[in-house]
């Protein structure tokens, strides 16, 4: 990891080099995502499934595409009890985390025979994309089902990309059953997100879509936003770790590898007070990187975004976390809770040395569907509100508007729309 001297000037070069991680750089694909979603508009499954012959290998019809009950029976019965266990306990926690965020339709009435009012009600039905491969993971998929579950949405449908033998891993379908999936659909990558969004003849046609995937993916949500509603589009993946001389510097390197493991652009990042520390952390990751699995990426991920970050105080270390708004955010200080008070721009923040970064990936509850690249700054994490639809109610009697009318009329004429005035003002001639 580069070691830094932060400044207001270094501060603006990191800024700089973690944008270019962003989805919106990759201009060059979105002519071949174009096309695919044209072709799945025009064709329907068609084009659908010459699509998942030609990506996936696997000979595709109308009959096999969708997953059985049977295939999932069996893929639950072949899922280790630990692991099926803890998966129960997880998408426990995540459903008594998210029905917390629950809120009811209200209505407020006064003397005046005004009424005024919000109604809240679920969307109909939602679509979940779940990479497949190396990428399936099914700690997402209940992160993703679960709050559209709670939220009451009618039907929730999954797509995610078989192997060539046409199967989906069983850890996928087993995290589908549990997280409460209705139907589940064996394709794949910017077409299964252009079915979702237009429907096809098998594929039914979906109000919002979630889940994350590759560049291809990602893309293909952003351009078939406005027909659906989508949660967003996600960078890879982040942490930040604000530490002074109490913290573990073992703890500290562990935290920081979690992430750098997930790909080549995933950055870690420390801002600490303490050189000391900064020197252990560096022992510590060299260490670490002896007998990590996926050492090779993390190499590569701290090579071009991994920083340590020599700060004067806390008060520049929390200004420059404001400045990044990490997707996580670990607190590891003397006073975790104080640091805390002074944080606005993260998607999840961990506090203390018992609360690192997986925590919050596989168990705790909050969603780990997060805001990256900055978007903490004006995005949150999925959540129930997501999968809900707002829609505003009003009523005024004829002494409620008599009160009113002459603002109104003067508010509309005064913007140039008579009909918008004349709309009022026949009530009261």
């Amino acid at each position: 990891m580069k070691t830094i001297r932060l400044t207001a000037e270094t501060r603006k070069d990191i800024l700089d080099n973690l944008l270019k991680r962003s989805p919106n750089n990759y201009a060059q694909y979105e002519k071949v995502v174009a096309d695919i979603i044209a072709n799945i508009r025009e064709k329907g499954d068609a084009a659908l499934f010459d699509y998942t012959s030609q990506f996936d290998k696997w000979n595709v019809n109308a009959d096999n595409l969708r997953v059985t009950e049977a295939e999932i029976e069996e893929a639950c019965a072949r899922i280790d009890k630990p692991f099926l266990t803890a998966m129960e306990r997880s998408a426990a926690n995540i459903e008594a985390f998210h029905r917390k965020q629950l809120r009811n339709s209200w209505i407020d009435t006064r003397p005046d025979g005004s009424l005024l009012g919000q109604r809240i009600l679920p969307l109909a039905i939602t679509g979940v994309y779940v990479p497949g491969g190396k990428a399936a993971y099914p700690s997402s998929l209940l992160m993703n089902v679960i709050p559209a579950r709670v939220a009451g949405v009618e039907k929730i449908i999954m797509t995610t990309p078989a192997g060539a033998d046409g199967k989906v891993p069983a850890a996928t379908l087993a995290a589908a059953k549990i997280a409460g999936v209705d139907e589940i659909y064996k394709v794949g990558g910017a077409q299964a997100i252009a079915a979702m969004a237009f429907g096809t003849e098998s594929i039914p046609k979906v109000d919002k879509i979630t889940g994350p995937g590759n560049i291809f993916v990602a893309l293909a949500k952003k351009a078939c936003f406005g027909y659906v509603s989508i949660d967003s589009i996600a960078g890879p993946s982040e942490i930040l770790v604000i530490a002074d001389e109490t913290a573990n510097p073992r703890y500290v390197a562990a935290d920081l590898l979690s992430q750098a493991e997930h790909d080549e652009l995933a950055s870690a990042i420390l801002i600490t007070t303490d050189k000391a520390l900064e020197t252990a952390v560096q022992a510590e990751i060299d260490g670490f990187l002896q007998k990590l699995s996926r050492a090779d990426i993390i190499r590569k991920s701290l090579d071009n975004y991994g920083y340590i970050l020599l700060a004067d105080s806390l008060e520049d270390a929390v200004e420059t976390a404001n400045a990044i708004a990490s997707e996580h955010l670990e607190i590891l200080t003397k006073d975790p809770y104080q640091v805390m008070t002074k944080i606005k721009n993260a998607g999840a923040i961990f506090l203390g040395e018992y609360s690192s970064e997986p925590l919050g990936d596989y168990y705790a509850g909050p969603n780990h569907i997060l805001p990256t690249n900055g978007t903490a700054k004006f995005f949150s994490p999925l959540n129930v509100d997501d999968f809900m639809k707002k829609t505003s109610l009003i009523s005024y009697s004829r002494e409620a508007l008599e009160k009113a009318h002459e603002d109104i009329e003067i508010f509309a004429e005064r913007e140039g729309l008579s009909a918008h005035a004349n709309s009022i003002r026949v009530r009261f001639q």
